[in-house]
Order: structure tokens, then sequence, then C-alpha cells
């Protein structure tokens, strides 16, 4: 007998079907097929979930004002892949390294269309960046002020956006909140004013504007005024950035500003307290690639120890958000029916920590060795994030589009893991 398909909610990728019976199809791809060819754990990307989110982003900006740039914020997910796409799809790049600097001119964007972040750029990443011949860099404070000042050629200008600490604080976890008084970013308020006052002043330094991020999962958006009123008061510039923030649901009970709302605010913003005629840039991250995202695992084992621990073959060396920030996540076991009873259980990682767990109190079917689970929402910093502990490779990324699949990295191996030795 043919099983129901059903839309899944909204936590799952664009183009997600969830039968009645479990079964899950990502990318109109059998997720048991997806595990079997390339193993667990493993990251499987909605090709079609990025593409559509970089294209809300640009028509909601375009529909809005004529003068914008959309940044993408590589460090929510450096892959190659995902880099090449977005530059397909017109979008500019955010980096915050020499080395998000190289992924992002290896994966074709045009250097005019990226800039620099950092609060500890070295001489070296700011070389590269002049030999680059990038678009901005965005400087954070007034020792990279000398450097660059030195470095640039004579005869030679740079274009550069001072990174403003606006002293707020959004709703969100503190180790995610960076636009507050107390941050290791930008210059503060007080400070600002000389730092304008030295760019300004300099030959080799073309200060086109400010940026100020003030921080990541932003569910309201009334913060951005505060923000913006305060940068605001230091001068009239071309461009201001407003960085990124914009937040995604991780649990079907959540919700989060649609794309459009959000730029919707920005825009609104910036002509109600800057006037018209300004150049909005914007850097999302975790609203472009989030969703995009399902991280499959096998369960190794079930245990009781006060609660039951489902244990999986990946956790804090594929994801260390839980760890990090105590981030919540959904998961569903592939192949059990919808309607099977469920118990509050701990799906736990492999590794040797006892942080090391997941999901937290979940409400989980019976499950046995091999199983296979199902992880939403990973897009945003699992695989930039992922690591050796405990001498574990790290996943493949697998595309999936049309009821195609095709590995764009593939997964570590131990011989990986001495590679660099010498």
């Amino acid at each position: 007998m043919a099983t129901t398909q059903t839309s899944a909610s909204h936590v799952w990728p664009l183009g997600t079907t969830i039968a009645a019976d479990g079964t899950l199809s990502l990318g109109g791809v059998d997720a048991r097929e997806l595990a079997q060819t390339y193993g667990t754990p493993a990251y499987i990307v909605a090709e079609d979930d990025l593409r559509t989110r970089a294209r809300r982003f640009l028509a909601a900006f375009s529909e809005r004002t004529d003068d914008f740039e959309v940044h993408f914020a590589s460090k929510s997910f450096p892959a190659t892949a995902v880099l090449s796409l977005f530059a397909a799809e017109g979008l500019a790049c955010d980096v915050a390294s020499g080395g998000e600097l190289h992924l992002a001119l290896n994966a074709g964007f045009d250097p005019k269309k990226v800039h620099l972040h950092g609060n500890a750029k070295s001489r070296a990443e700011l070389q590269q960046a002049l030999d680059a011949g990038i678009g901005d860099i965005v400087v954070d404070n007034h020792d990279e002020l000398d450097a660059l000042i030195d470095l640039i050629r004579p005869g030679a200008r740079q274009r550069i956006l001072l990174r403003i600490a606006p002293g707020v604080s959004p709703d969100t976890h503190p180790k995610i909140s960076t636009g507050g008084p107390n941050t290791k970013f930008g210059f503060n308020l007080d400070d600002a004013a000389r730092a304008i006052e030295r760019a300004q002043a300099s030959d080799k330094l073309d200060l086109d504007g400010l940026h100020f991020h003030i921080g990541s999962q932003i569910l309201d958006l009334a913060p951005f005024r505060a923000a913006l009123e305060a940068v605001a008061k230091l001068g009239d510039f071309r461009t201001y950035n407003m960085g990124g923030g914009l937040g995604v649901a991780y649990l079907d009970e959540q919700s989060a500003p649609e794309i459009e709302e959000y730029v919707d605010k920005k825009v609104a913003l910036m002509r109600e307290i800057l006037g018209e005629g300004k150049r909005i840039a914007d850097e999302p991250g975790r609203a472009l690639v989030a969703h995009s995202t399902v991280t499959l695992y096998t369960v190794q084992s079930v245990k009781h120890n006060v609660v039951d621990y489902v244990a999986t073959d990946g956790g804090m060396s594929d994801n260390l958000r839980p760890m990090l920030y105590d981030a919540r996540y959904e998961a569903l076991v592939v192949g059990t029916s919808q309607d099977a009873p469920r118990e509050v259980r701990h799906l736990a990682g492999k590794h040797c920590e006892s942080s090391d767990i997941l999901i937290h109190d979940f409400p989980l079917p019976a499950v046995t060795p091999g199983d296979l689970v199902a992880i939403p929402v990973t897009g945003a910093y699992g695989h930039a994030m992922a690591n050796n502990y405990n001498g574990q490779p790290r996943p493949p990324i697998v595309f999936v589009r049309d009821g195609e699949h095709r590995a764009v990295v593939r997964r570590e191996t131990y011989e990986d893991l001495t590679r660099r030795d010498l």
C-alpha cells in the first residue's frame, strides 16, 4: 500500500516530504538511500533551499531600494560549493580571515564584492586583502588602522568601513551577542570619532561608511533601531552596513521574521533615521543556510541511566552549537510511524564529554541500533565548526536536487588525520 506523502513542517528544507510511516525525502531523494551511499554522519543540503533564500534576499532589497549589497556571511557555511552557488546567484561575500578570503576567491567571488572582517586581523591577512583588491576592509581598531596605513603603498587607496560597537544587546544568547558595550568587536562610541578623524585624514584610506553587527539569531527586530540611531550620530556617510543577525526557527513551535519583513524593517529604518540616498549593506549567514541542511546519524546504542540515552555516531564533532550555547533542535527517526508512542530521551553523541548531547529531553519513539536519525536546520555552523575530536573524521557534504544527489565535500579518512604530520 502506498504511503501518504505530506509536506514537512517549516524547520525542514524546501521540498522535503515526510510520509506517515516516517519515510523522509530530501530534494527528491530517500534519506535511507543517502545514508547507504555516503554513510553517516552526513550533511545533506537541499540546493533549491539555498538558491531560493538568496533570491528572496536580493528581491526583497531590490524592491525597496536601488543601492544595496547583500554579503553572504561565509563563516556560517564555508564550503566551496555553497560559496560558488551564492557567487553565481549574485551575492557579495563577507569573510573574517585569510582562510575565508582564500575560499571566497577560489569559489569565484569577484574580489570587489568581498569585504574582510575580524577583530584581530594580522598584517599578513591585511596584505592578502590588499593584494587581492577586495572591495572593503572593515576596520576594527586603531592598531589595525596603523597597520593598514603602513601597508598600503604610496599613491594607492583602500576603501574601508569602520566597525562600531553601538552599545546595543539584542535578545539572544550572550555568546553570540556582539554589539553591546562590553564586546571585543569594533570601536566604542566614545572612541569612534577619533577613528573617523584618523581615517578621513589619511590619503591612503577611502572611508565609505560605518558598520555594526549586534548579534546572531535575532528574532526581535526592535534593537536595530537603537543601534542605527547610535551610529547615525557619528556623521554622514555613503554606506551603512547594519550587519546580519536574522534568526531562524529551529523548532516547530518557533517562529522567526520572514526575510521580507527583516529587509523592510532595515530599509525603513535607514530612510527614517538617515534620509534618502544611502547605500545599505547586509550580511545574512544563518538565514541563508540554516534550513538548507539535514544531518543524518545512525543510532549505535540505547541505554537507561536515570533517563534513556540514544547514542549516535556523531555529536560535538559535527555540531557544536548545543554544547556552546544550549541550542535546541528537533529530530526524526526515519522509517518510524509518526503516530508511534514517544518517550523523553537524550539524543547523545559518541564523544568523551558529558556535554556531548545533541538534544536534551526530546520525545523519541522506541529506537534500536542501526536506526537512522535526521536533525534539520544544521546548515549554519555545523560544517563550519566541525572538528576531529576523538579522531572523528569530518562528515561529507551532499547536495540534493530534483531526485539527484552528489557529494561536494568528501568524508575525511583516518589517513587525513595524519596527512599533516612531519
